[in-house]
């Protein structure tokens, strides 16, 4: 239920483009499976029903419906690379991130919620066209390593969090960052960068606050309260 609220959620911000997107989720209690919605599906009208079971053969266990290649051949290879724990996997082609990265050759610590992704990066400057072979996934699994978000250069930007609510806070936060540097970070203008002192004060405080307190269940808090404003606008994301 919660990887449907988390497409509706997703289509609400504007994170996905149209169809063409993909956000996926290991099966709980299962390492070798995952959650795929099936290809034609517009992000606002994904159902928990809707969801396919795929295993790392591609094959399809449960549900119906087409697979879009991509998904196939980017989120697999991700899902069966990635470090133990990284359970969600979100792929958002977001503009304003897509942007930024194609500015400039880093994520500019311009900004408070920029801050929160200090050093968890990874960069990858070339992009090969589409995705029709896993080749291209583990190459960006390798890329993309022990952090939790890799920029795409001329394509998006992949998210992995442990639980479908902090994959969901990385990738809110990770574009309203961007959003606010492209809009005023003017083309080849500069980028008014937080001092570094500043910068690793204010990341030794985000660390702190993840360990205890309201900072460690943030982002719970903050996907039962977009799933609240689901069940009052389109509660049929659960059915």
């Amino acid at each position: 239920m919660d990887l449907a609220a988390c497409y509706r959620l997703a289509a609400h911000f504007g994170l996905n483009e149209g169809i063409d997107n993909h956000l996926t989720l290991l099966v709980p209690d299962h390492s070798d499976r995952f959650l795929l919605a099936p290809f034609g599906l517009h992000w606002s009208e994904v159902r928990a029903s809707d969801f396919m079971v795929l295993d790392f053969n591609g094959q399809i266990l449960s549900g119906r419906g087409p697979v879009e290649d991509t998904a196939l051949y980017i989120h697999l290879p991700v899902h069966r690379l990635s470090p133990p724990g990284a359970l969600r996997f979100a792929h958002a082609y977001a503009v304003r991130d897509r942007l930024v990265h194609a500015r400039q050759p880093a994520f500019g610590m311009a900004g408070q919620s920029a801050l929160g992704f200090h050093e968890d990066i990874a960069y990858e400057a070339e992009y090969n066209g589409l995705a029709f072979d896993h080749t291209e996934g583990e190459r960006l699994a390798r890329a993309l390593g022990s952090k939790s978000v890799l920029m795409m250069r001329n394509h998006g930007v992949l998210v992995v969090g442990q639980t479908v609510p902090q994959a969901f806070e990385r990738l809110y936060f990770l574009e309203r960052a961007a959003q606010a540097q492209v809009r005023h970070c003017p083309p080849g203008g500069p980028w008014h960068l937080i001092p570094e002192p500043v910068v690793k004060a204010t990341v030794a405080q985000f660390r702190s606050g993840t360990t205890g307190g309201a900072a460690a269940i943030a982002p719970n808090l903050h996907f039962d309260a977009l799933k609240r404003m689901l069940d009052r606008s389109s509660p049929d994301y659960a059915s």
